[in-house]
């Protein structure tokens, strides 16, 4: 009998902790959880590294059905387990090792062999079966299966390059660009599943494939990153020399705003303690326009703390000072992005959340990612929701969108299996 529980694996302290048999739960000092197995092979101890810690519930499977979403991907093939599955996966490789054969090349075999997209796609979708909506399920493997497998399908996911997914793409990319725009999200993704996976070498090749597809005819939008793209972006500007510049575009991804209301926005406007940007009403876009509160999470309040190093905080001076001591100009901001080689433009990041918030965060109702926007949201809908929770549901949402967006995506999957 092991000596971890459900509880102790979530609860674990950084370190390493023992279950027996071999089976180690390591906690790093980030909290990130994995397994280990410490097993003697040919006269020598090996460590061999099972996977990731599964924390997220999972319903019990019907016996004889495939309610459990990754009953039929062999259990040596997992790299998210539970704490049954990694005593499971741990009792097959010591057994494999007292049979002479190499415990890390039998947990390798099969992840070496590349799957055809149809099957990658597939194996993707049970895997995020339970975070998604059966809705969303549906959506994803059906856009798949129309637009998609047709040119992609049969093909190994680790033959799939640039040139192949814009030969996908072409069909749609001027005819139906919303669609087209979603799908490209959704190939990506299985794409980058199965660099996870080991059944192929890299990730979605979307820089390169943004180089081989026209403009798509999308009348005033504007030109937006994929949010894929999204968090390896902030990465870069994260690493870059300091600027306001480059402050306010990341404050501008964090809270999905306009350029405009970033530049001009003053330190009246914000509360740090309520973790609230409040915009009256002549920040905001249009005639009839009303003030707005956005909810600030994490990241975006890290950012104003590193602004109000440089610049003060001054109730009446803008937060993203220039060298002048004025507001930015749009000038500054959209010029960080063309330095970078990149098509896209500040103010598509809007819609990068929008799509990041009807693919990843399906259990929250479209009408809370547009009032997040500050888009027309209807007043029965508000009441419906009651404005307390209205506001709370923004908060999660923007909470979220921070953690992907700031390159924690792991932890949105947490949060995500937590509220479902």
């Amino acid at each position: 009998m092991g000596k971890l529980t459900a509880t102790t694996v979530k609860n674990a302290k950084p370190g390493r902790h023992a279950d027996g048999e071999g089976l180690y739960l390591l906690v790093k000092p980030t909290g990130a959880r994995s397994w280990l197995l410490r097993v003697q092979f040919n006269g020598s101890r090996r460590d061999v590294g099972l996977g990731s810690a599964d924390l997220a519930p999972r319903k019990a499977p019907v016996a004889g059905s495939d309610s459990d979403p990754l009953h039929d991907i062999p259990i040596l093939e997992r790299r998210l387990l539970t704490l049954a599955e990694a005593r499971e996966k741990a009792a097959i490789l010591r057994r494999l090792a007292k049979a002479g054969r190499d415990p890390v090349a039998e947990r390798d075999k099969d992840r070496r062999t590349s799957r055809t997209f149809k099957d990658a796609a597939e194996a993707y979708r049970k895997t995020m079966a339970g975070t998604w909506t059966k809705a969303h399920a549906s959506r994803f493997i059906n856009s798949l299966t129309e637009h998609a497998f047709p040119q992609l399908g049969a093909k190994a996911v680790n033959q799939i390059d640039a040139a192949a997914m814009r030969d996908a793409l072409a069909p749609i990319w001027t005819t139906m660009p919303v669609t087209a725009g979603k799908l490209r999200q959704r190939i990506a993704a299985v794409l980058n599943y199965s660099n996870s996976e080991g059944w192929r070498p890299t990730e979605a090749p979307l820089r390169a494939l943004s180089f081989m597809l026209g403009d798509r005819p999308v009348g005033g939008n504007y030109p937006a990153m994929p949010f894929e793209e999204v968090p390896g972006f902030v990465a870069e500007l994260e690493a870059d020399t300091e600027t306001m510049g480059r402050l306010a575009l990341r404050f501008l991804i964090f809270t999905a705003a306009r350029s405009g209301e970033v530049r001009k926005t003053t330190w009246a406007h914000i509360d740090l303690e309520g973790r609230l940007w409040n915009r009256p009403a002549d920040l905001m876009k249009g005639k009839n326009a009303k003030a707005h509160s956005v909810t600030l999470n994490d990241q975006a309040i890290a950012v104003l703390k590193q602004a109000a190093e440089q610049g003060g905080t001054k109730p009446d001076a803008p937060v993203f000072l220039s060298s002048k001591g004025q507001a930015l100009s749009d000038m500054t901001i959209s010029k960080i992005m063309r330095d970078k080689g990149l098509d896209y433009v500040p103010h598509g990041f809007r819609s990068s959340f929008r799509d990041w918030a009807a693919e990843r965060m399906p259990s929250i109702p479209d009408p809370v990612a547009e009032a997040a926007l500050a888009h027309k949201v209807s007043d029965k809908v508000v009441a419906a929701y009651k404005r307390t929770t209205f506001i709370e549901l923004r908060r999660q949402l923007l909470d979220a969108w921070g953690l992907f967006a700031g390159g924690q995506g792991a932890k949105v999957v947490q949060l995500a299996s937590a509220r479902a």
